[in-house]
């Protein structure tokens, strides 16, 4: 499978650039390490973007693909407009890097997204690594097609197989190769030394990552060769005439489409539920919680019931809102709670409403840890209090996993090894002299790190960076096993 992301590859242009203090050239060695050191310093999940942006005037291209063996999380990834790197696949990516020795530039014709393109390629091997590729898909040239016998092949000229005449693109100059060659292997280095030295929790998500990859794989590719032996059997078979074997093949291969479709099916059970009837099960939780109390309940179930919620989404609603049902039961002079949920857009909306004295604030739902849970599926927490009126609690919450870059589901990539460690005891719930105790290390660079973090995981409380570094598998250290946890937790 091969990652995306969206924006567009580089464009036409001469061999200068921008980078830190202005416009510089390719021929200035300063302003191509001011550019190495600008991809190096951003996170890994953003490189290759970066990149992609940075080689815009030395390589014009379209879009710009790497398979590499440094990374287990995401080997092979693409970036350019969605119509071409969404096609790229990590197979064509492989069958290319067979034709690309590690230290020799390759331009030629290849095989990317479905049909032959002219692109540019070159390979590294980093030490104790399983090496990387970079290919770099080229805009075609404009022009009457000009016969070629033959296309493809290294960058000292040798063919590699002859090709149908094409509109020839100019080869790239051997110092342009040179320069992409020698920065990919800086890139490549750089991002091998990080994964070997990579945090345990990192190096963990890694391998289960490609464990999970390994497993979806190895079913899908067990399934699709059962089906097509099934298939070719009967059409191998000398003992059938043609109608019948078609029959027999074609009935098979029928019976291989009901068992892709029923194994869906069975996955959208087991992570997805009907709206009504999540709604179901929250009326079975809230009712309880009145059972001998004054106040009037009423429930408003979506509209939409047969619409599908994806179970986490489902769950977190219903925490939030009995949650929010607990704290407005702890007023004075409440009579009546109104509890509904709604589509709007492409999320879910629970709302709970009250009439009691208007004064309850976000803060109460905090015992709870509400907000975090919200947060982590990036939702909205809103509390609206109109004193003498009563409370409004609305929980928004995406139905979709939210858009962003080819590493969202990695959150703390950019995060330094002392970051990590600090984030790892924020999870915890320590407070900052206790991290500083914990780690050996004043109290002032436990803010100075706990600053850098929120504002690296782009949030603005220590809660929802808790949040974030819980679905990242932290705390490495199981709270149970902590001196700090009663503490914490009174």
């Amino acid at each position: 499978m091969v990652e995306r992301s969206g924006g567009h590859g580089g464009g036409h242009g001469g061999e200068r650039g921008g980078g830190p203090g202005g416009e510089w050239s390719w021929d200035d060695a300063e302003g191509v390490l001011a550019l190495a050191a600008e991809v190096l310093r951003e996170p890994r999940v953003t490189i290759l973007p970066k990149l992609s942006e940075v080689l815009a005037g030395l390589v014009p291209h379209l879009a710009v693909a790497q398979l590499s063996g440094v990374c287990t999380y995401s080997p092979a990834n693409a970036v350019g407009p969605e119509e071409l790197s969404a096609r790229i696949t990590g197979s064509e990516l492989g069958q290319l890097a067979q034709e690309v020795t590690p230290g020799r530039p390759w331009q030629g014709e290849a095989v990317l997204g479905g049909r032959p393109r002219p692109a540019v390629a070159v390979a590294s091997a980093p030490p104790g690594s399983n090496g990387a590729l970079l290919v770099l898909v080229r805009a075609a040239a404009t022009g009457p097609a000009a016969p070629r016998g033959r296309t493809g092949g290294r960058a000292d000229g040798r063919a590699k197989e002859p090709l149908k005449p094409l509109k020839p693109l100019e080869p790239l100059p051997e110092r342009s190769l040179g320069l992409l060659q020698l920065l990919w292997e800086l890139l490549t280095t750089h991002s091998h030394h990080r994964a070997v030295d990579a945090a345990p929790a990192q190096a963990a998500a890694s391998r289960a990552s490609a464990s999970a990859r390994a497993r979806a794989i190895a079913e899908l590719s067990g399934a699709h060769a059962s089906a097509l032996s099934a298939i070719l059997g009967p059409l191998r078979s000398a003992g059938l005439d043609d109608a019948t074997a078609r029959r027999n093949a074609t009935e098979l291969a029928v019976t291989a489409l009901l068992d892709l479709r029923s194994a869906g099916d069975l996955d959208r059970e087991l992570s997805e539920e009907p709206a009504a009837t999540a709604f179901a099960r929250l009326a079975d939780v809230v009712r309880p919680l009145l059972r001998h109390s004054p106040v009037r309940l009423d429930l408003l179930a979506p509209t939409e019931g047969d619409r599908s919620v994806p179970t986490d989404t489902a769950h977190t609603a219903r925490t939030a809102v009995r949650s929010a049902v607990l704290a407005m039961l702890e007023q004075d002079g409440l009579t009546r709670l109104h509890v509904s949920w709604q589509f709007v857009a492409d999320g879910l909306r629970a709302v709970v409403r009250d009439d009691g004295p208007g004064l309850l604030t976000a803060d109460a739902l905090a015992v709870h840890r509400t907000a975090d849970r919200i947060a982590a599926l990036a939702g909205r927490l809103t509390v609206e209090a109109v004193p003498g009126w009563g409370t409004t609690v609305t929980v928004d919450l995406p139905l979709h996993a939210p858009a962003g870059p080819i590493g969202a589901a990695r959150p703390l990539e950019g995060l330094q090894p002392r970051e990590l460690e600090v984030l790892d005891q924020l999870a915890l719930g320590r407070r900052n002299r206790e991290i500083a105790a914990a780690l050996h290390i004043s109290e002032s660079t436990v803010k100075f790190h706990v600053a850098n973090i929120l504002a690296k995981l782009e949030v603005g409380s220590r809660g929802e960076a808790a949040a974030l570094a819980h679905r990242a598998g932290l705390p490495a250290i199981p709270a149970a096993c902590t001196p700090t946890t009663l503490h914490a937790a009174s």
